[in-house]
Parts: structure tokens; C-alpha cells; sequence
């Protein structure tokens, strides 16, 4: 991971809202100030709460996105066990680098058969 940095405003916008598609209530979560990306911010990965701190405990939720060069962009929002924000993880299909940052209104419920 990188050094740390502080989360930003399109960050907190997004988690409140994956929380909400989750079916929990954003309030219930205190939020860091600070994050670290993962892969140097190349997909849009942040983690709130190091592993050493509190183990993985699930996913709140996962959703699709579709990139402004059209790549699909899986979003997961996992919790750890002190049921505290863990991570924000993104997989863009191709591995390249996220053009434009999602918004609540451009991600959709992720099934096993994609969108919802």
C-alpha cells in the first residue's frame, strides 16, 4: 500500500451509498478520514481499515460500473470483524486504469448474471 491520504468527497459520496445498496445505513459506519490506495490508484482501490487492524468479515455489497471507455468495473465494499468499513475494492475487466469515477446513479447491483 501506499502512504496514507485523506478520503476524498467522490469516495465518501460512493461508499454511503454501495452502504445503502448493501441494505445498512450509512450512519452506522464511521468513516476514516484517512485511506491508502491499493495498486498505486491505478483502478481506484482504497482501503479504510488495515488487515492488521481487524480480518475480513464479508461483503457488504457488489456492484457493476461501466467506465467512460465502455471497460466493466466490478465494485466490492467489504466490512472487517469490528464491523468497521474494511475496503473499497475495484476490478476494471482489462486492468487499465479507471478514466472517470463513478457516480451513485451509474452502478448497478452485481448478480451472477451481472446487473440487477
Amino acid at each position: 500500500m501506499s502512504q496514507r491520504r485523506e478520503v476524498r468527497q467522490e469516495e465518501i459520496t460512493l461508499v454511503q451509498h454501495l452502504i445503502t445498496l448493501g441494505g445498512l445505513k450509512p450512519e452506522s459506519f464511521e468513516l476514516p478520514t484517512m485511506v491508502d490506495d491499493y495498486e498505486n490508484a491505478v483502478m481506484g482501490s482504497i482501503n479504510f481499515t488495515p488487515p492488521e487492524k481487524a480480518a475480513y468479515a464479508g461483503d457488504i455489497v457488489q456492484v457493476v460500473y461501466r467506465d467512460s471507455d465502455e471497460v466493466p468495473v466490478v465494485i466490492t465494499l467489504t466490512k472487517n470483524v469490528n464491523n468497521e468499513i474494511l475496503d473499497m475494492d475495484f476490478w476494471k475487466k482489462d486492468f487499465s486504469k479507471l478514466q472517470t469515477y463513478p457516480i451513485p446513479e451509474k452502478v448497478a447491483i452485481f448478480n451472477n448474471n451481472g446487473m440487477i
